[in-house]
């Protein structure tokens, strides 16, 4: 018999000899979400208690491990039965995990002797963790979830193991589990979760707690429904359930009765909950209703249920919506004298003069990546409801509490670079840890790494749309969700155009560059510059700006001064900048200055009500300045070149080039 098979057979006889407790299904993968992934265990003899086993989940490409499960305290079932898993999975797991903490595959996971101490890992700044081993191994399961001929053969290799299952071995079905069978082989089929995989065992009775809805609003009440499988028997049940959860407190409801009786005979209770509704806005918060220890026999159903509580004295801002916006309410809180430095450079030096004061390592701060949640719950707040961020592409509200905190973006708001981490070279470049706003870094126009928690360029997105746009470029290649309105393209071009200044070595280009991660290089220059105008700045956008300033202690001055960006990297590259013409409005398309060439008078229209308007050389000296009814002929005697006519009416501003001949 060659040496590799003997070992190999040692490896198995060694599991079946030892093991008391064995894997006997798991379900890595799931439909179109990682809602019901689960493992589950068996015991040889019923209420095995699990102290001193651990799970220990392994990546085949670094043949270490990513996840582990610590086993100390929990007891398999009057079957023989623990089952570990997502909050979602029926019955009720002893032991949730979040959504799409299991890998696809493939990959290994093992049963130990030890604890999860003995299996450290790392998520960052980059994932590594234990190497596989076969000391203290109990038991092992190859797995992979893709209709392919690969197999994790490293960890294979390593565990001694000589089989790998196929979870989607009958095509595109990854709603199976594999599960292990009397022989110890394993078969695929529909999960079983809870219960032994070929149906034996004593029939529990199983609980399950429902609501008529998901969510409900301060000052309701509503009922929590239980329901039993079997009508009870022998003595009423009797057991007690909790509703706390994070910021949701006792002082959140009132005369709720937290125990249940269900008689004999009977096979379902219900009790109801009462809200208080107070007068201050704490956010929306979510209720845990989490049913304690159960008399011998019953099980959980579902568990761990979350219901949304709305918080009804949300705040609303005066200023409108990305879609809805609004002008000139907003007040830029831009100190005295910080942009005085760019008054009257052209060119490159007015490119420079402007890192200068964006990335000055004597003022400007550096945050961490795990910040940028704090930040962004302010930056990004939805002006209609303080309780929700504005998703920019999706241009759509979501409730703050539905940020990413696992592998999975459904339903999820994240943090989307607008420089895409991937082509800009500083993915993973600052820590996850939110230190807060009084904690930072210096930080200086080389510091590419910050540009990883440089809040002007990351937003509020929807998890899905995030993945959807990945790195691409702007205009020529995205351009957003089919059937929105693309009020966020301008806010996305003054973010970009920011990132290229404040960092060097980040550059935008015309057409579609190349996307080679790392290459530092974004487009299309040509539809940002387009964007810059049709989508022109707004409240939102402004205030915005004045958040972020307060923690990085530096200002997007595109947001400032849209029309720096076409001194910087557009038409108007080479003439000199002066602040005093550089008011961006949203009107550009409505103002019609006119003839233009001309000789003697211009002819401003499109507007209603008091408006403006004013005359400049190209240097920035006003010559002439008027005001007037919603349309004007205005006579000129100006000699033959180049002018600004700069047009003001409602907190609103626009400047157009005219020759005079």
């Amino acid at each position: 018999m060659p040496l590799k098979l003997l070992f190999n057979l040692i490896i198995l006889l060694g599991f079946s000899a030892t093991a008391q407790v064995v894997i006997n299904e798991i379900d890595a993968d799931t439909p179109s979400s990682d809602e019901l992934e689960f493992v589950e265990l068996k015991s040889s003899t019923p209420n095995f208690p699990l102290d001193g086993y651990v799970l220990v989940f392994f990546n085949e490409t670094n043949s270490s491990s990513y996840f582990t499960i610590d086993l100390d305290g929990y007891t398999t079932d009057v079957n023989g039965i623990a089952l570990f898993g997502n909050s979602l999975v029926s019955p009720s797991p002893m032991g949730i995990f979040s959504n799409s903490s299991i890998q696809n595959g493939p990959d290994v996971v093992a049963l130990y002797l030890g604890n999860a101490s003995d299996f450290p890992y790392t998520t960052y700044p980059s994932a590594s963790g234990t190497l596989a081993t076969t000391n203290n191994l109990i038991d092992a399961v190859a797995y992979k979830t893709v209709n392919s001929h690969l197999n994790p053969v490293n960890l294979m290799s390593i565990l001694g193991l000589t089989y790998c299952i196929n979870e989607n071995l009958y095509g595109l079905n990854t709603s199976h589990s594999i599960q292990r069978k009397n022989d110890g082989t394993y078969e695929v089929k529909l999960p079983t979760p809870g219960v032994n995989n070929d149906g034996s065992g004593t029939v529990l009775n199983y609980i399950t707690v429902s609501t008529s809805q998901t969510s409900y609003i301060e000052g309701e009440s509503f009922n929590i429904v239980f329901t039993t499988s079997q009508p009870v028997t022998g003595s009423n049940l009797v057991f007690n359930f909790t509703l706390d959860n994070g910021n949701f407190m006792v002082n959140d409801f009132s005369g709720t009765n937290l125990t249940v009786m269900i008689p004999v005979g009977s096979s379902t209770a219900q009790n109801t909950v009462y809200l208080f509704d107070d007068i201050t806005d704490e956010g929306d918060e979510e209720m845990l209703i989490k049913v304690q220890t159960l008399p011998a026999g019953y099980v959980a159903n579902n568990n761990n249920i979350i219901i949304r509580i709305y918080d009804n004295d949300f705040v609303v801002q005066s200023y409108g919506t990305p879609l809805n916006p609004t002008y000139g309410l907003v007040t830029p809180t831009i100190p005295a004298g910080y942009y005085s430095s760019l008054e009257g450079l052209a060119g490159n030096s007015l490119k420079q003069a402007l890192q200068d004061i964006i990335a000055n390592p004597a003022v400007v701060r550096a945050h961490s990546y795990g910040d940028i949640w704090e930040i962004l719950k302010q930056a990004d707040q939805n002006p209609a409801n303080s309780n929700e961020v504005w998703m920019h592409y999706v241009e759509a509200p979501r409730a703050k509490l539905d940020q990413q905190v696992g592998n999975s973006g459904i339903g999820k708001w994240v943090r989307e670079h607008v420089f895409a981490q991937s082509r800009g070279g500083f993915s993973g470049g600052t820590s996850s840890t939110a230190d807060g706003i009084n904690v930072w870094l210096t930080t200086n126009a080389n510091d590419i790494a910050s540009a990883h928690a440089d809040a002007h360029h990351l937003h509020a997105e929807d998890g899905q749309e995030n993945i959807l746009k990945s790195n691409k470029d702007f205009g020529l290649d995205y351009n957003g969700p089919v059937g929105t309105q693309g009020k966020w393209r301008g806010d996305v071009a003054r973010a970009l155009f920011y990132m290229a200044v404040r960092y060097n070595g980040l550059t935008l280009v015309d057409g579609n560059p190349s996307d080679a991660s790392g290459n530092k290089i974004m487009g299309d220059l040509a539809s940002l510059l387009t964007w810059n105008v049709t989508d022109a700045r707004d409240d939102f956008e402004m205030n915005r700006n004045n958040y972020i300033y307060t923690w990085q202690m530096n200002r997007n001055p595109f947001v400032d001064y849209p029309n720096l960006a076409d001194y910087i990297y557009g038409a108007s590259f080479g003439q000199q900048w002066f602040s005093t013409l550089s008011t961006p409005s949203p009107i550009e398309n409505s103002v019609l200055v006119y003839p233009n060439p001309t000789t003697d008078y211009i002819t401003v229209s499109g507007l209603e009500g008091k408006s403006k308007v004013e005359i400049y050389t190209i240097t920035g000296q006003l010559l002439q300045e008027t005001t007037f009814d919603s349309e004007i002929r205005l006579n000129i005697d100006l000699n033959s070149g180049l002018y600004l006519v700069k047009v003001s009416a409602n907190n609103q501003t626009i400047t157009k080039k005219i020759v005079v001949k």
